[in-house]
């Protein structure tokens, strides 16, 4: 007899469906998986069978097939367990002489203990989120219904196999999930900015990085503060909106790092140790997985002592730091990531640390310099939009500093700046660092005297032209943080400020 059930499985971050076919035959006893399983699939048979002989039916002693189509996508993950075990019931007769007449409208997900029970499984969201608007309805575990509410798909929550496969042929109900919260995002929870003593241009930076979501890296000598102002600045941005919160929590699903059922509300904030591998970094794995760059998407990514992190590594980030996603390619599939994340990076300006301090020596030969620095490649630099310089805080400014601004001062002019974008990019949430082309044009307009300028950088401080449009993307934000309609010459020469390691070859030799 054969059976079909529907279930879902991952492409990436989207869900796709697929048909669980099980067909049994007469002949010597044996269970079959075809249609691109990976082993977690293929090891599904065992559970299969205990948790089918363990919710009190007897498993078929025939020859068993199951195949999942379509057969050219791969298929991974442990939620096939529960409608390979239901679609065995259905053939074997145990749901009764006819095929459920439910099984043509319901989605089954699950994954299935040795005694039955229904255990959560990862990319829940995601998958069900392909079959919104299409009216049909989803059988998930009960420890995944919180988060299959948010799906806004009609959804009902199963405990067992045995409650599943009643409910299947009509002898039992289902409680369905729960209605999802309403959105309520989280403020980002730091320690206030003011707690950083000095350091004002850095703090300017910051506040333009958070306001055109700019990315920014900071140099400067060991204790000078760009770990504590990095762990601060997440509070500048502005509160997720609903759809970014959806997006971030498909890929939190999917990575098997959901916040227990709920939807992201809080921008994430990344910090990999510089010993990460570069697939951990950007995402990969024999079965693709999102990497840290992903896992910060509508967040920060903090790369602390990012030197240190191995070449492929920081290599890596060019491509979403251009096109704000990852693609991974293997031989039987591809997939792509999002990867729209604010990078804040931090590194000391040569290996000790001391270069250029006024009060300690530097210890490292001009070759250990150099080799330090070039592990920071051009065409990284080109796509990070602020260079900020920190210097040391000496003991007597440090005690007669006052505080500095708190940080929900400095966050109410972001929150202006930004509200400026969106009815610029007409109520879409973009950011300034996100023009290009035409777009950056129309809305980069230089004033007079700026083209000089510009000019000057280009020639004699050896700027490329994608560091102009840096140029030209951080003035914009900076008009914006002023109320300026138009940008004027002096926020052009404020932003070329902020392009401190591109002046030359190499560092200048005070940094």
């Amino acid at each position: 007899m054969l059976s079909k059930l529907r279930t879902l499985c991952l492409k990436g971050i989207d869900g796709r469906e697929v048909s669980a076919e099980v067909y049994i035959a007469p002949g010597l006893p044996a269970y079959t998986v075809v249609g691109l399983p990976d082993a977690a699939v293929k090891e599904a048979k065992d559970r299969v069978v205990a948790a089918v002989r363990n919710s009190g039916y007897e498993f078929p002693s025939k020859r068993i097939t199951v195949n999942l189509a379509p057969a050219e996508i791969k298929k991974s993950g442990t939620h096939f367990d529960l409608p390979i075990a239901l679609g065995v019931l259905a053939a074997s007769g145990k749901l009764g002489k006819k095929p459920p007449a439910r099984m043509e409208d319901t989605f089954f997900i699950g994954e299935l203990a040795l005694d039955g029970a229904v255990r959560p499984v990862a990319g829940v969201l995601p998958m069900l989120l392909a079959l919104k608007g299409s009216g049909k309805t989803a059988v998930v575990p009960v420890g995944n219904s919180a988060e299959a509410a948010v799906s806004g798909v009609a959804c009902l929550a199963a405990s067992s196999l045995k409650e599943a496969a009643a409910w299947l042929a009509g002898a039992g109900e289902l409680n369905p999930c729960a209605p999802a919260p309403e959105h309520k995002p989280s403020p980002f929870q730091a320690p206030d900015l003011c707690e950083v003593k000095g350091q004002v241009f850095a703090k300017r930076a910051l506040e333009i990085a958070a306001a055109g979501f700019h990315n920014v890296i900071m140099v400067g000598p060991p204790g000078a503060g760009k770990s504590m102002l990095a762990r601060r600045f997440g509070a500048l941005l502005p509160p997720m909106t609903f759809d970014e919160s959806l997006e971030t929590t498909k890929l939190y699903s999917v990575s098997g790092q959901g916040a227990a059922g709920r939807l992201v509300s809080e921008r994430p904030f990344r910090e990999p140790h510089h010993t990460i591998s570069d697939a951990a970094l950007i995402g990969g794995g024999s079965s693709p997985r999102p990497g840290e760059v992903s896992l910060a998407h509508n967040g920060v990514l903090f790369l602390d002592e990012f030197p240190e992190f191995s070449r492929p590594a920081i290599e890596a980030l060019r491509e979403p730091l251009e096109v704000w996603k990852v693609t991974v390619s293997r031989v039987k599939e591809s997939v792509a990531y999002p990867a729209r994340f604010l990078m804040v990076a931090a590194m000391n300006p040569c290996p000790c640390g001391y270069l250029g301090h006024p009060t300690r020596e530097c210890a490292c030969t001009p070759l250990q310099v150099h080799k330090y620095r070039a592990k920071i490649s051009g065409p990284i630099l080109d796509r990070i939009d602020l260079h900020v310089q920190l210097s040391a805080v000496k003991y007597a400014d440090w005690e007669a500093l006052p505080k500095g601004e708190p940080t929900a001062d400095i966050a109410g002019r972001v929150m202006k700046a930004i509200e400026i974008q969106r009815q610029r990019f007409k109520g879409e949430t973009r950011a300034n660092a996100f023009m290009a082309g035409a777009e950056l044009r129309r809305h980069c307009v230089l004033p007079e005297g700026a083209s000089a300028v510009l000019e000057t950088a280009m020639n004699k401080l050896g700027f490329s032209a994608r560091s102009l449009d840096k140029i030209l993307k951080v003035s914009r934000t900076i008009a914006d943080l002023e109320g300026q309609s138009d940008i004027k010459r002096e926020h052009v020469i404020e932003a070329v400020q902020y392009r401190m390691l591109d002046k030359a070859a190499e560092l200048p030799a005070g940094i």
